[in-house]
């Protein structure tokens, strides 16, 4: 059965366009409509990411379970609710609620869309793949402010179009992806069931790729958070143009790097390329003019692209096979989870130290990461123990 890939890519394309333009509309919105501060601004921008965070492994979990396509399309539409929540929220309190419904439904959308992808790609192609489809997920979070910048008042409306339109284009696929129906489909199932519990919600093989990954999200976050901040203190300028050059860099090295990962395995990329991050982030620490920032921005790019898709190889080649949408979902929740942390703590490090500190800060999580990633295996190892074989009995053999 095949999977419907393109699709699937628009679909989560459009809901993360819904969710990039969020982004940049919150922070004027809040204290707009609500008097609310730069604490109250930030807080809603990240309360979406605790809820996505939260809800990836869920919904791996679901999709493990055959549930690919319902979970998806339940995504858009739970991203279409919070978008019009927050155009309609009366005060700040519902604006919050209906933020955590919006990062529920990102949640679902890309993390059930995933393994439903990865479903009907071969093993030595996963990683190449996994790469290619995350660019999704990152180019609707690069582009999303850009169409907010565009359709100004009317981003809202945007928002709730696009997210029922990325429902849309699942609904409408041809067939259900479902295991129950394939061969071996049944037990299947009955192994997704027996992940109830709560601490089988965390595969034992997701670990170190995760933290690798919760690192290097640290370093992204407080990119994201700071940079423009740390240009117009140090007086450097450029500040309205290095988020675009980071994302192009970022996009342009995950859509060609993508095949090192199979190539070379998601241990050796991660580790030779986040140090490439790390000179970034000394470099933007001690920036004084605007050509060292731009090209310091542009080689942090390069260096954070390809570490989810070298996250999701050591991932996979951990659990080998054994439920890989809770396993993805897990391993990606640590990025939600470092990008969330980046902006108060990086904020609150800048307050009390000053910016050059910050990043500082944020190199040294770089360095952390790659030591991590340095732990991991080198060859794959089943953390499942196989099943001793049955003993025959020898009828000739007295018992």
């Amino acid at each position: 059965m095949s999977v419907p890939v393109r699709r699937l890519w628009v679909a989560v394309l459009a809901g993360y366009l819904a969710f990039g333009a969020t982004l940049q509309a919150l922070p004027s919105y809040v204290p707009d409509k609500f008097g609310g501060g730069a604490l109250a601004s930030g807080t809603a921008v990240g309360i979406a990411f605790l809820a996505t965070a939260c809800g990836r492994p869920f919904a791996g979990w679901l999709a493990d379970a055959g549930w690919s396509r319902p979970v998806v399309v339940t995504g858009g539409v739970l991203a279409a609710v919070g978008g019009l929540g927050q155009l309609l929220a009366p005060d700040l309190a519902l604006l919050l609620v209906a933020r955590l419904v919006m990062g529920a439904g990102e949640a679902a959308l890309f993390s059930a869309a995933l393994p439903w992808v990865l479903s009907g790609t071969q093993a030595a192609r996963r990683g190449r793949l996994a790469g290619w489809f995350g660019l999704s997920m990152w180019g609707g979070l690069a582009a999303g402010p850009v169409i907010a910048t565009l359709v100004g008042d009317q981003v809202w409306w945007v928002v709730v179009g696009l997210a029922l339109a990325s429902a849309a284009l699942v609904l409408t696929t041809g067939s259900d992806p479902g295991q129950i129906g394939r061969p071996g489909g049944e037990r299947r199932q009955r192994e997704s069931v027996r992940i109830r519990r709560p601490r089988r919600l965390l595969p034992a093989g997701v670990r170190l790729p995760g933290a690798t990954i919760g690192l290097a999200a640290y370093c992204y976050g407080t990119v994201a958070a700071l940079l423009v901040l740390r240009l117009r203190a140090g007086g450097i300028g450029v500040d309205n143009i290095v988020l675009a050059v980071f994302a192009v860099a970022f996009l342009v090295a995950r859509f060609v790097g993508s095949p090192l990962v199979d190539r070379f395995g998601g241990r050796a990329v991660a580790a030779s390329t986040v140090p490439l991050a790390i000179i970034a982030l000394v470099g933007l620490a001690l920036a004084e003019g605007p050509v060292t920032a731009v090209v310091c921005t542009a080689l942090a790019g390069v260096g954070l692209a390809l570490v989810y898709p070298a996250c999701i190889s050591m991932t996979l080649d951990r659990v080998r096979g054994l439920r890989p949408g809770v396993s993805i979902g897990v391993m990606t929740s640590f990025w939600d989870l470092g990008v969330m942390a980046a902006g108060p703590l990086g904020g609150l490090i800048a307050q009390q130290a000053g910016y050059q500190q910050a990043f500082l800060v944020a190199a040294a999580a770089g360095l952390a990461c790659v030591l991590v990633a340095l732990r991991v295996p080198t060859r794959a190892t089943s953390l499942r123990s196989p099943e001793p074989p049955r003993r025959v009995p020898d009828p000739g053999r007295p018992r």
